[in-house]
Order: C-alpha cells, then sequence, then structure tokens
C-alpha cells in the first residue's frame, strides 16, 4: 500500500483505542498492533521515514487494513495478545515454544488420586500447573508419597464395591503409605483431610501440613502410641528441612512473577515464579523478533503470554524496566535493592546461562555435522535391521488446529542431511474433520503415487510420526500402490520414541543416546518444525474466516466480538448458551452450540 493510497483510507481509521490488523492480496493476515489511537498508530507506518527493512517489507505486502475498537488500552492489550496467540502472523513477536507442559491432576473420584498427565480435559478434576520441569514434578509427587499416606493404584472405590469387599489391601499400605480405602479400612473424611495436606504441598503451603502433622503428633503422644507419633515426627522434620532447601527469600513475601530479557542478536526472556517464598517455576524462552521490537515490547508480550500459559494469578511482577502490562490491578515492581532485586538478579543469571547453553548445543550441533555420515547410517541400518542402507528417509507428520486446517508434511533427509527442495506440504483434501489416520494414508498416498507417475527414486526408510495407527494408515496407501516391500515403514510414538514396524506386537527401543535415535529425533523435529510453520500459514490465510464463520448466520463481526470476549476458539466451544448470548444474542448462541455438537459427533 502507499502513501497516496493509505491517505485515502486514513479518515475512516478511528482516534480511540483498539487493535489494527495487516493483510496481504491473498487476504493473509501479516500483523496485529495495539493502539491508544488507532489513526495515529497506523498513520506512523506511512508517514514516518522507516529504516528498518522489515518495516518496510510488511507497509509494502499492506493491501487491506481492518479494526476492533474497544473501551480500554487494556482491552486492546488482550485482544492483540489473543489473536498474536492464535494466528501467529507472520511480522508479529514469536515465542518460540512448541513444548507440552505437564499438569498435576487431582481427580473428582471416590477417595481421588493425584498423578502427572499433559492432557488438561473438563472432566470437573482440579488440575495444577503447568509445570516446566517432568524432573521436578516427579520429585514434587515423590515427596508427597513419603509425606502424605494416599492410594497410588486405580482401583474404582465407589462406596458400593468397598462394602461388597471387592478389594483387598496390597503391599503399599503394609508399608505404610497408604491406609487402605480399598478395604474400608480409611474413611473417605479421613482421605479427604489427607488430600488436602496434599494439596497444600503442591501449591507450596507447608506451614498447614505441619501443623495438621503436629496436631497428630500430639493426640498419639496423648494415646501412647509412641511408635506413630515418633514417625509423624519424622515427616515433620522431613518437611521444615525440604521447606528451609527451597525457600530463597523471605517466608512472607508475597506471591511475586519475575521476567529478565537478555538481548544479543536474539532476544531470550526468563521467567521464575514465587509462592510462598520458594521459586516453583523457571522458565527461559527465546523471543523471536520480526520488526526489531523495542526490549520493552518484547518483555511486555513475553510477560502477559507465559502469565496466561502457566495460570499465574500472581498480583506483583518484578521488571528491570516499566512495561505495559493489561491488568491494572497487578502491581509492576522495578526493584532497587532488598529481595526482590535480588530475584530480579538471579532471573537475569538464568536467562544467561540459557544463552550460554544453548551455544554450547549450537557448537555440538555443528561437530555432529563432521561425523562420520557412513558410520551413523550403517549402525542405523544395524539397529532398524534394514536391508539396504538408508541413505534416503523421508518423514511425515500431521498438524490441525481443533479440527480447522488440517495439514501434513514431508521432510526429506539424504545422507543424513535434510534435502529441504525435496520437503512437501499437503493440505488434507479427502478427509473431514480429525481423522490422523485418514490424513496420514492421503499423504503418503499422493507422495507415493507422484513418486511412482514421475519414476523418481523411492526412500530406503520412511518414519511415520505416530504410533500403530498411524503406521498401519500408512501402510494400506503403500499397500494399495503395490510398493510394499518397496521400503521399510516405521511409526515413532510422541511419547516414548518408540518404534513400531508392521506386524510387530511389541515395539523397539533404542538406547536413549545412541546417534541413530538421536538421527531419527532429528528428522522427527526437523518434520514437526516444517509441520507447524506451514500449518501456521494456513491459519493465517483463513484468520477472520475462520470456524466461526463457517457457522450459517455467524459474520465477520460476530466472530471478531466472540474472539474479544471469550479469547478462543476453544473457549467458545466450551461457553454455555447463557454465555454466548451475552455476545451473540440468542439466536446466534443456539447456532453455535449447535454447530459445535455436530462437529464433535
Amino acid at each position: 500500500m502507499t502513501l497516496a493510497e493509505f491517505q485515502q483510507i486514513a479518515p475512516t481509521l478511528p482516534l480511540q483505542p483498539g487493535i489494527y490488523q495487516y493483510y496481504d492480496t491473498n487476504g493473509a493476515l501479516l500483523y496485529v498492533g495495539k493502539a491508544k489511537q488507532i489513526r495515529k498508530r497506523v498513520s506512523s507506518y506511512f508517514s514516518k521515514q522507516q529504516d528498518n527493512q522489515k518495516t518496510i517489507e510488511l507497509v509494502k505486502r499492506i493491501a487491506t487494513i481492518r479494526f476492533t475498537i474497544v473501551d480500554s488500552e487494556q482491552d486492546a492489550f488482550l485482544l492483540e495478545n489473543s489473536l498474536i496467540k492464535e494466528y501467529q502472523p507472520r511480522y508479529n513477536i514469536n515465542l518460540k515454544d512448541d513444548k507440552t507442559y505437564p499438569f498435576i491432576v487431582i481427580r473428582k473420584e471416590s477417595f481421588a488420586r493425584i498423578f502427572l498427565t499433559r492432557k488438561k480435559i473438563k472432566d470437573g478434576s482440579t488440575y495444577l500447573g503447568p509445570y516446566t520441569s517432568v524432573h521436578q514434578l516427579r520429585e514434587l509427587l515423590e515427596f508427597i508419597k513419603q509425606t502424605i499416606p494416599l492410594r497410588t493404584c486405580s482401583l474404582d472405590l465407589s462406596p458400593a464395591k468397598i462394602a461388597r469387599r471387592k478389594y483387598k489391601v496390597c503391599l503399599e499400605y503394609h508399608l505404610g503409605n497408604c491406609k487402605g480405602p480399598c478395604e474400608g479400612l480409611q474413611s473417605a473424611q479421613d482421605y479427604a483431610s489427607d488430600l488436602q495436606q496434599a494439596a497444600h504441598i503442591l501449591k507450596g503451603e507447608l506451614s498447614p501440613v505441619i501443623r495438621f502433622l503436629e496436631a497428630q503428633m500430639k493426640q498419639a503422644s496423648q494415646q501412647l502410641a509412641f511408635e506413630q507419633a515418633a514417625h509423624l515426627k519424622k515427616k515433620i522434620d522431613y518437611l521444615r528441612q525440604y521447606r528451609s532447601r527451597s525457600v530463597i527469600a523471605n517466608a512472607r513475601t508475597p506471591d511475586l512473577d519475575i521476567f529478565s530479557i537478555s538481548q544479543e542478536k536474539k532476544a531470550f526472556v526468563n521467567y521464575l515464579m514465587l509462592r510462598n517464598g520458594a521459586i516453583v517455576q523457571s522458565h527461559t524462552i527465546e523471543a523471536e523478533r520480526k520488526l526489531d521490537e523495542s526490549p520493552e515490547e518484547i518483555l511486555s508480550f513475553a510477560a502477559a503470554m507465559l502469565r496466561d500459559r502457566f495460570e499465574s494469578q500472581a498480583k506483583e511482577i518484578v521488571v528491570p524496566f516499566a512495561i505495559d502490562y493489561p491488568d491494572s490491578t497487578v502491581k509492576i515492581t522495578l526493584p532497587r535493592s532488598g529481595d526482590r532485586k535480588k530475584l530480579l538478579e538471579l532471573s537475569q543469571k538464568n536467562a544467561t546461562y540459557f544463552i550460554a547453553e544453548q551455544r554450547k548445543r549450537e557448537r555440538l550441533q555443528l561437530d555432529k555435522k563432521i561425523i562420520d555420515t557412513d558410520r551413523l547410517l550403517l549402525e542405523l541400518q544395524q539397529d532398524l535391521q534394514l536391508s539396504s542402507l538408508p541413505l534416503h528417509i523421508e518423514c511425515f507428520d500431521n498438524s490441525n488446529f481443533q479440527g480447522s486446517y488440517p495439514v501434513s508434511a514431508m521432510v526429506c533427509f539424504k545422507n543424513a542431511a535434510p534435502s529441504k527442495k525435496d520437503y512437501r506440504k499437503f493440505n488434507i483434501e479427502t478427509v473431514q474433520g480429525i481423522n490422523d489416520f485418514a490424513s496420514m494414508k492421503e499423504a503418503v498416498y499422493r507422495r507415493y503415487k507422484r513418486q511412482q507417475a514421475e519414476q523418481q527414486p523411492l526412500p530406503q526408510l520412511v518414519i511415520i510420526d505416530g504410533g500403530k495407527g498411524q503406521l498401519s494408515a500408512a501402510m494400506e496407501a503403500v499397500t494399495e500402490l503395490g510398493l510394499q516391500g518397496s521400503m521399510t515403514l516405521v511409526g515413532l510414538a510422541k511419547n516414548q520414541e518408540e518404534l513400531f514396524f508392521t506386524g510387530d506386537s511389541e515395539p523397539l527401543r533404542l538406547p536413549y543416546q545412541s546417534n541413530s535415535l538421536l538421527l531419527i529425533r532429528r528428522i522427527r523435529d526437523e518434520v514437526h518444525r516444517f509441520g507447524v510453520n506451514f500449518h501456521r500459514k494456513q491459519r493465517s490465510k483463513g484468520t477472520f474466516k475462520n470456524q466461526l464463520q463457517e457457522i450459517p448466520g455467524i459474520g465477520a463481526q460476530t466472530a471478531t466480538d466472540l474472539l474479544h470476549h471469550f479469547r478462543s476458539v476453544n473457549n467458545i466451544q466450551k461457553a454455555s448458551v447463557e454465555e454466548l448470548t451475552v455476545v451473540a444474542g440468542k439466536v446466534k448462541a443456539h447456532k453455535i452450540k449447535a454447530y459445535f455438537a455436530n462437529t464433535r459427533s
């Protein structure tokens, strides 16, 4: 868009707070921004002499400008962050973090269990987290097991089954790690009391637990149960030792979120979560700059995103310099001394350490390139028992967003190195809704049907990113093409990194740090990166032609209002008719609920 073209539409832009969106000629969302006054902010892109080449390139690509007026700067900030998170526009800051983080769930059931999970579902259970470190999480669960006697079995302990004496106590009962609710030896009320103490520990609140155990110890002493009292005293000492080991600030320090930033060629933001004087989370993330954003802009964006991701409710944020933050009830602190200053310095140390570790990994990656390729491929051939040396390897992965924009991606490695000219992307055409198996079959079939037609060489090894189901679907495609035996297909389970071969009941587990598994992991990570980038572009092209506008009677403005209010399509899907009616009206609310009910079925 030229300056003359912009000047024609400039008077139509409001002098009110809100967000603005830039689109290219194909309708792809390029950039989302917030502004106190939309017209003035957008005009600055066209009236000022830009010295940033990326900004110049952005302005050249702008074909359409859209905007949404909101009531305040705070609402503009929230809506901007929501849209960036949803659509990942090309020219906005990108927090490079595709990991899934674990939660601790207190299951809604009789004699509730506590365990680790990576899936947060709406089942009435209580979810705590997410946590950045699985190791830390397992250590915390082990600490609870040593302190609070809760069941770890998966039995259905309904009152009826306990009354029928369906179960017998196990070894955990005899070891003192469980009070035997399965045989009715522990009441539901007593178990609930123990469960509450475990919940206190999970939240970092150790003082109530110590008081609870001290009361039990005193009662045991009065009843002359000295062995039980001594056992309780050991647990109290264990808790006190754990607290002294964990607390790094004054225990009376309020809950804090601490953020620091380190910038060189790249920007890295560290996040420390302080609860009850102890750091319960530490996470560093790379913030990919697109338009040479200032440190204030990056830190403001990262703080909002990370607090949302880790569901923080802390009412104070500690930062090295002033930032904009959408919630006026949250205090922004720039410490000069004391505990907060020490915590900020610790956060900065974590960011600096992360950068040093990344450089070390990059150097190691360079060193890997000089590994004898022939030896590496021979090792892979022997580990997988392949009939020929895998000089040509291809890997497939699927991606979709709540059932929308399903895509598949394929990467190609030749001589253990990426062959990017041979990478392929697939928009899924024949599959309706979420069907990972059918999507995989379509992508594999289309790839090798074309290879057949063009008489191109086939790979020696094909890796399917998924378990037995995806592997079976891929094998169906190969069989239909009459290519069985022409190449070896193997499925890579996403979590355990186990390898499945067609017809084998047991998976193959390679040594965790073996060269073969490192190469397979590298290929898997590359197809994931390639597929996610392609998927984001497809989602960006469909920005407001999204799942909402596929609902009859729901237009662009209603879709915008819904996203503004609920922040994501997922939240809209979960909302009740009454909640939807407030934003869209009664008729549209029922249409939305009916649409999502049909897509689920």
